[in-house]
This record gives C-alpha cells, structure tokens and sequence, in this order.
C-alpha cells in the first residue's frame, strides 16, 4: 500500500458472531481471528486487497472508521494538527513493524492512520 490509500476499515458490532455470520452471507468475506488479536475477528474481501476489522461497538465507536496509510504517523498528525485536526489517539504501537493513530478532521470525521507492516 501507498501513503494516502485506504488500507483498513473497522466495523463496530454488538455480536460477533452475527456479525460474522451476516457478512460472510452477504458479501461472501472470509472472517477469521489471528494470532495475538483474540475477540477482533479481521475480514478479507474476496479481491484480497480490501479488508477491516469486526470491532465491538464502544463509546464513541459507533459507525465503520477508515484507516489511511501513510508514510510516518509522526509526520501526519503534526500536519493534520496545523490544519486543524484534532488528534482523538496518538501514535500506538500494533505491533512492533506497526502503528496506528486516530484523528478528527476539521467537520468532525474520525479518520485512522495507519504507518507500517503486521508482518514482523
């Protein structure tokens, strides 16, 4: 993936396991759990290049957020700051290769960064 391309869409959710159910019925995506991200199952649309994650719905998490790559997280939210973002998560860790951040833009869209590969 490229700096700007959207790598990564989280899904809130009551139930799992409908949730799994329903959009595999649907939209024919492979959901499973990976190592290390028990109780997240991650989802692959059937072109393999798109994909998310099913997240339990929580304060504030209650529509699909996208996440954007980008080259440095560092050099994103500082530049999202000066245009008038505001920073809802800083910078954390995945996973030792990966990070991710989330941020509000000016109208109030929330918007996850995403610097990085899962791969270690």
């Amino acid at each position: 993936m490229a700096h700007g391309d959207i790598t990564h869409i989280d899904i809130p959710v009551t139930d799992l396991e409908k949730a799994k159910a329903f959009y595999s019925r649907l939209f024919g995506w492979d959901i499973a759990e990976a190592p290390g991200f028990e109780g997240y199952p991650m989802w692959r649309a059937p072109n393999q290049i798109s994909g998310g994650g099913l997240a339990p719905r929580e304060d504030g998490f209650t529509q699909p957020r996208s996440y954007v790559e980008v080259d440095s997280i560092d050099d994103t939210v500082s530049a999202a700051r000066d245009a008038g973002a505001t920073v809802l998560m800083e910078k954390s860790e995945i996973s030792p290769t990966s990070w991710w951040a989330i941020i509000a833009d000016p109208d109030g869209n929330v918007i996850g960064l995403y610097e990085g590969t899962t791969e270690a």
